[in-house]
């Protein structure tokens, strides 16, 4: 038996008994944080690869850090301008993934002049944990890993492709009536299967039309803005967040075409919409609904400092200029960071502050905020 079949027989073996625990029917957001983060059996918890640019290494997806380093490099500028502005010394990371992003921003931020006094990185995967510890072992004592949430925290957030693997309920109208969407034991290849119930529960926005339509609601993603809202306030001194991630606002997240809503699952850099296959072998995101976050953020205390693309954001902040002093092959890995059919429409970036607004870089050409 290899370790994957092990793995997902497992994994199978603990969903099967979250839904008997559940009466018979697991809601899909509760699948979704087994399915990713299970104590050593979850996507992001067991020791499978995740990050790479090819198949061959094992790894499922790319992100932005792997993908170029002047990625790093431009959200430097955005991190050093949000700590003078408030007066802060600390950079908090949530989901950092491999650690190539808190590599590159303490790089550019020395180069910078910019003094860092700790970063802090939060991340519920013990394996990832043991992997950034490694790449980042240069930084020593500078570096500091937390498990929990503390009582309050200042400084500059960054979350890339944090908001995305957030667990999200699926809400499905089927001939006009809403159902939530759970999972099910089935005498299927996979063992599971879906089944809609009932509820009281209904999107922000009713999509336009009468026809069927399968959509995600974000109550996790939300409630986790809205406490790390808490915390900046209740520090001394408070500070700014920035989340990049891909996604839409809410007119268009809920816009009457995608009706079959935004659920998709990342293996060996291939994307399929079938999270109930290979449970624990591969990733289960969900487009962001932005305007749900920038008002969970609002409702809680905190101000939009700007929303706009991801390649806006990295042009304001002068990424083209930094693509004019690297090589070929470097150009051409930034610019899928900004090309429309790449990563520079699709994701977006979403600012916060707890300070009276500042212009802040990232969003001084090209804000969308009012599209919110």
């Amino acid at each position: 038996m290899t370790e994957a079949h092990s793995l997902t027989t497992a994994m199978l073996a603990r969903v099967h008994k979250a839904i008997s625990e559940a009466q018979g029917c697991l809601p899909f957001d509760q699948f979704m944080a087994l399915a990713l983060y299970e104590p050593g059996l979850g996507y992001y918890a067991n020791q499978q690869p995740k990050f790479g640019t090819m198949p061959q290494s094992g790894s499922d997806f790319v992100t932005a850090p792997e993908l170029s380093p002047l990625f790093g490099a431009a959200l430097a500028k955005q991190v050093a301008e949000a700590l003078k502005a408030t007066d802060t010394e600390e950079v908090w990371e949530f989901g950092a993934g491999s650690g190539a992003l808190a590599c590159q921003l303490l790089n550019e931020l020395k180069q910078l002049g910019c003094q860092v006094k700790q970063y802090n990185i939060m991340d519920l995967s013990g394996t990832l944990k043991a992997r950034q510890q490694l790449r980042l072992a240069e930084f020593g004592d500078q570096v500091n890993w937390l498990n929990h949430w503390p009582e309050s925290l200042q400084g500059v957030v960054v979350g890339n492709e944090v908001l995305d693997a957030m667990p999200v309920k699926l809400l499905h109208r089927i001939q006009g009536v809403w159902h939530e969407r759970g999972v099910v034991k089935a005498n299927t290849p996979e063992g599971l299967a879906w089944e809609d119930r009932r509820t009281d529960l209904r999107p922000p926005l009713e999509p336009v039309g009468e026809h069927d339509y399968l959509t995600e609601v974000q109550p996790q993603g939300e409630a986790f803005v809205a406490s790390l809202a808490d915390r900046l306030l209740a520090s001394e001194k408070g500070g700014a967040a920035f989340f990049l991630d891909y996604g839409f606002p809410e007119s268009e997240f809920f816009h009457p075409e995608r009706h079959m809503g935004t659920l998709m699952c990342h293996q060996a850099h291939k994307a399929d919409a079938n999270p109930l296959d290979a449970v624990g072998l591969k990733d289960i995101t969900a487009h962001v609904n932005f305007t749900g976050m920038a008002l969970a953020g609002q409702n809680a205390g905190l101000q939009v400092l700007g929303y706009t693309s991801q390649a806006r954001f990295l042009l304001n902040l002068g990424l083209a200029e930094k693509m004019a002093e690297s090589s070929l092959v470097e150009r051409a890995q930034a610019m899928k960071l900004i090309t429309e059919h790449e990563m520079g429409e699709l994701f977006k970036v979403l600012g916060f502050a707890t300070h009276p607004h500042w212009q802040a870089q990232g969003f001084a050409v090209g804000d969308r905020s009012h599209r919110l």
